[in-house]
């Protein structure tokens, strides 16, 4: 039979070695949560990543295509009244956001709305100017006085604000 003391010592040696054991077999598991379950930006699959950047480039590229300026560039055609004009302006903001509407499920809902802010002021621009244009006014009429307003008044557009939200998204999927 055991003595008293050596059974105390016996006891402490199986309670450290179970301690032990117990431990090791805690940050065992504890670390290979830690590998499965990362970040948010890292456990997500790279395709995933990819077509999100995908799509804000794309959207970069929409916010480009209906500025005022670049869009008049694009689709100017002499000839056409202020109205032809106005109704090929709009039609082609309208246009261009269709094209790109489905990017809207790979990007944040505030940055899907930065697009959508745009495209209803670039549109509320181009008829507000036409309308103030008198009834024989020609499209380079219209034209002249979108890029009067656009130039003279370069916080009239959000095109550079929602460029850059766009990008600033973008560079923290990359991160």
């Amino acid at each position: 039979m055991l003595s008293n003391t050596e059974m105390f010592w016996s006891i402490a040696i199986a309670v450290l070695i179970a301690g032990t054991l117990a431990y090791l077999l805690w940050k065992q598991r504890k670390e290979a949560k830690e590998n499965e379950a990362p970040s948010a930006n890292k456990t997500m699959p790279v395709a995933t990543k990819q077509l999100q950047l995908q799509a804000y480039e794309r959207l970069i590229l929409l916010t480009d295509r209906i500025a005022i300026p670049n869009l008049i560039t694009r689709v100017n055609q002499p000839g056409l009244s202020s109205r032809e004009m106005q109704s090929l302006l709009t039609q082609s903001i309208r246009q261009e956001f269709e094209h790109n509407i489905t990017q809207q499920i790979y990007v944040t809902p505030e940055a899907w709305d930065a697009v959508k802010n745009l495209k209803e002021q670039n549109l509320l621009i181009v008829n507000q100017v036409a309308s103030f244009l008198p009834e024989n006014a020609t499209g380079l009429d219209l034209n002249k006085s979108l890029l009067e307003l656009t130039g003279q008044n370069p916080k009239v557009s959000l095109h550079n604000v929602v460029s850059e939200a766009l990008s600033f998204e973008a560079k923290k999927l990359m991160k």
